[in-house]
């Protein structure tokens, strides 16, 4: 698992949503009898910035600045020092009451958020925090944050696509909104499909990325280890899009697997130690 192999993936993906988004864009401007040509530079130009700052917004909700005083200020100089061996700018520190331990970052090179939960700040010994930071350095530095978000937020647009141009096909038909709804809802998770072609890879070079900044995958085990058996017995309160930029997303059913956005702990966890 490689930074490279990361970024030809990020690169194929890319590409493929942003076809998806030039047709939703094009059905979006027919829907509603817009000029063709002037809605589509609009759109590429405006809409994703949108979408990403709507996104970082939505994710940051009811987070907090981290204090830089107290029994924060370990986690603001780790940070530093991390940061600056990956030759980013440090970000900001946030902190959130998230039900379980969990951590996540959000935003690009030089304007990145990392948020940990509260949670997780009472379980876990330093060197585990120091590993969990790492890793939610690397998503930064490696940009898959922004891929992320912005995939979620195209794959929405698509499924609001569909559903116009569902509607508009069958406007006669008493039951065209429920079909409509129907197929959008499918063209969403279709679009998700690409999106999680890399999210689970994603998992896997940040923590490789960690391993190497901190010099041993061990710290970073423990702390998968513990967040997971906190989090059998707790519930969650993020909710679906962020739980897939968490360092940690529990998905247990057969469904939830076979769409699931990070690769099973139990391997993550025997890689880290390989």
């Amino acid at each position: 698992m490689t930074t490279r192999g990361l970024q030809l993936r990020m690169a194929i993906v890319g590409s493929i949503l942003f076809a998806f988004y030039l047709l939703a864009a094009t059905v979006i401007a027919a829907a509603f009898g817009l000029p063709l040509l002037p809605a589509l530079v609009a759109g590429i130009v405006l809409l994703p910035a949108f979408q990403y700052k709507l996104g970082k917004w939505l994710a940051l909700r009811g987070a907090k600045e981290m204090p830089e005083e107290g029994r924060y200020r370990e986690v603001h100089q780790m940070t530093e020092s991390l940061s600056r061996d990956m030759g980013i700018k440090k970000p900001k520190l946030m902190v959130m009451d998230m039900g379980t331990p969990n951590a996540f970052a959000v935003g690009r090179k030089g304007a990145g958020v990392v948020c940990v939960s509260t949670e997780l700040m009472q379980i876990l010994e330093r060197d585990e925090l120091e590993g969990v930071i790492a890793h939610e350095l690397a998503h930064i530095k490696n940009r898959d944050v922004v891929t992320m978000v912005l995939g979620q937020s195209i794959a929405t647009i698509v499924g609001y696509a569909v559903f116009f141009l569902v509607q508009m096909l069958g406007e006669d038909n008493p039951g065209s909104f429920i079909l409509a709804w129907v197929a959008s809802s499918v063209a969403n998770m279709l679009v998700m499909l690409f999106v999680f072609a890399i999210s689970r890879y994603r998992e896997y070079v940040a923590d490789d990325d960690a391993r190497q900044y901190i010099g041993s995958g061990d710290p970073l085990a423990r702390a998968l280890e513990k967040i997971s058996r906190s989090a059998q017995a707790r519930d969650t309160q993020v909710d679906d899009n962020v739980s897939a930029l968490c360092i940690f997303n529990d998905e247990r059913g057969l469904l939830q697997s076979l769409f699931a956005t990070h690769p099973p702990t139990e391997k993550r966890i025997e890689k880290l130690r390989s």
